[in-house]
């Protein structure tokens, strides 16, 4: 359910430090979602430490927002001890889908075991406008941060930096969580001290599971997404598979699998080819790269669980690994990774501000005047019939692709959740209106163009170590017509590069990864051949 903890807010946020109670930012709107108490009002969490939070304590500054709410720095009245408040508009809960993340990240949150490594839920509150997650505040920084602000990196590092995330895959699978989104992202250091702890801080996409069970939902990013959860059949080998991109990415600093467009990238990981040619796979060890290639072994049977990575001679000897720099180029690539993910995101969250309130204006209706039985489903021929009223094209396959994409329980039929999946995407949040808007964001003196300095104000916080040069190495990779500034078209290519910025929604993005996934599926593109089989081998 996004970052849990420290992200830094964008400019312009509200940074009120008023010590008074906050008032709820969230107004009530619960159009037609189950789980309601007796006065029909949403009840999401099972069993609240309590209703009021303002009892306990005081919300502070923003620290980051999300698709669902915002985290604010808070404060225990009782011992003045600082925390993290995750506070998710129950406007923005518009299916069953997303009331259902909230409350199972909460519950997995529950029944993890005190875990050095894992983010610390304190409290949870529900009222009738929001739910209030409190939990540990993690002020060190992202992963790649920290590593680029070293400045001497090495094979040793990372190593350490493994060990701890596979450590918390084996605590995960051991008590039956997977956590279906591992990335750089989801991992902050408790503090800014040199020996702060690393810590998971996102479970909003985690599961419970049993021995021998299999998934068909694709949720994830689509950097780190398993192959088998694009053939829609997966188990927790996954979130070995994820570990081993981020493996990858921090031995030489580019993830392993990337394409322009979210389809590329899928068929870059069906293909499943590594490269160990690029620099600086020549001076890492033989070790390393035997344990890469171990953990994203297209087959799920064949991948190395937690244990067996864990007793994996590379990180066995992990004091032993090569502890020479692995070089200025991946230092920079790291930083350039980390920076221009914080350049998309700080997009993406002014895109995701307008469309979760824009984009669903009217699906309630839409779905009561399609649901001609009124009988709380939509059938194909009532979408199809439906549509063609609204005016929209669009072909029998390609709705029939939609439709069984968003069909989640497959019964056929699409129920509201279902519904405002298809709506999005039919609403196509691919017009430009979006972007625009978060193109003007930067584009602070509304010249049309981005400029050096608006980039560097944009990013002022998120760059330290070489700072100018990553913000000077983003333009001229942004700036492609190279006139030293960066206009909307540019900015639209950048953000639509690798993965859709639609993934701002996340029922988008589940529709989306569906979508795709059906369609690699009729193209046969889930038939690996030959030639991949062994380049995916023979690249020492």
């Amino acid at each position: 359910m996004g970052n849990c903890c420290v992200t830094l807010g964008t400019p312009g946020q509200n940074k009120n430090k008023n010590k008074n109670k906050k008032t709820n930012p969230f107004a009530t709107d619960f159009g037609g979602i189950n789980g309601k108490d007796g006065d029909g009002k949403l009840l999401v969490l099972k069993d609240p430490t309590g209703r009021d939070i303002s009892a306990q304590y005081d919300l502070g500054r923003e620290l980051g927002r999300g698709e669902f709410g915002v985290t604010y720095l808070c404060t225990e009245t009782s011992s003045d001890e600082k925390f993290a408040c995750k506070s998710i508009s129950k406007k923005k809960l518009r299916t069953a889908v997303d009331i259902e993340d909230v409350r199972r990240e909460v519950e997995i949150m529950q029944h993890l075991p005190p875990h050095p490594n894992i983010v610390t839920l304190k409290d949870t509150y529900e009222d009738d406008d929001a739910v209030h997650i409190v939990m540990e505040l993690c002020e060190g920084g992202e992963l790649f941060d920290r590593i680029v602000a070293r400045g001497h990196y090495t094979e040793r590092a990372a190593a350490g930096v493994m060990r701890t995330i596979v450590e918390v895959v084996q605590m995960c699978h051991k008590h039956g969580v997977m956590h279906r989104d591992l990335k750089p992202e989801n991992f902050l250091f408790a503090n800014k001290k040199e020996t702060a702890s690393l810590k998971a801080i996102d479970f909003g996409l985690s599961v419970f599971f049993k021995p021998g069970e299999q998934f068909n939902e694709i949720v994830g990013s689509p950097y780190y997404m398993a192959p088998e959860v694009l053939k829609r059949n997966y188990g927790p080998e996954v979130d070995i598979w994820s570990a081993g991109v981020i493996l990858y990415i921090l031995l030489c600093g580019v993830p392993p699998f990337w394409a322009e467009t979210e389809q590329g990238v899928a068929q870059a990981i069906i293909r499943s080819v590594i490269d160990f040619k690029r620099d600086p796979w020549p001076r890492v060890s033989d070790n390393a790269k035997d344990l890469v290639k171990k953990m994203l072994d297209p087959d799920p049977k064949k991948r190395l669980t937690a244990k067996e990575v864990l007793d994996h001679p590379w990180i066995q000897n992990a004091k032993k690994a090569p502890n020479v720099p692995l070089g200025e180029t991946v230092r920079a690539r790291l930083q350039q990774f980390s920076v221009m993910n914080k350049l998309k995101k700080r997009a993406l969250g002014v895109i995701a501000e307008h469309l979760s309130v824009a984009e669903v204006a009217g699906i309630k209706e839409a779905f009561q005047i399609m649901d001609t039985g009124n009988k709380g489903k939509v059938t194909i021929e009532e979408l199809r019939s439906g549509i063609q009223q609204l005016g929209q094209n669009i072909s029998d396959p390609d709705l029939q692709i939609l439709m069984e994409a968003a069909d989640v329980d497959g019964d056929g039929a699409l129920n509201y959740g279902e519904f405002v999946v298809v709506t999005v995407h039919l609403k196509k949040m691919a017009n430009d209106e979006h972007l625009h808007k978060a193109f003007a964001f930067f584009d602070q003196n509304q010249s049309g163009h981005i400029e050096i300095e608006e980039l560097r104000n944009a990013l002022t916080n998120d760059v330290d170590i070489g700072g100018e040069e990553v913000i000077h190495a983003i333009m001229h990779d942004v700036d492609t017509d190279k006139d030293g500034r960066i206009s909307y078209e540019e900015f639209a290519a950048m953000m639509k590069a690798g993965t859709d910025w639609r993934k701002a929604s996340r029922q988008y993005s589940r529709e989306r990864f569906n979508s795709i996934s059906l369609k690699l599926m009729r193209e046969g593109s889930f038939t690996v051949s030959n030639e991949d089989q062994n380049s995916a081998v023979d690249v020492f």
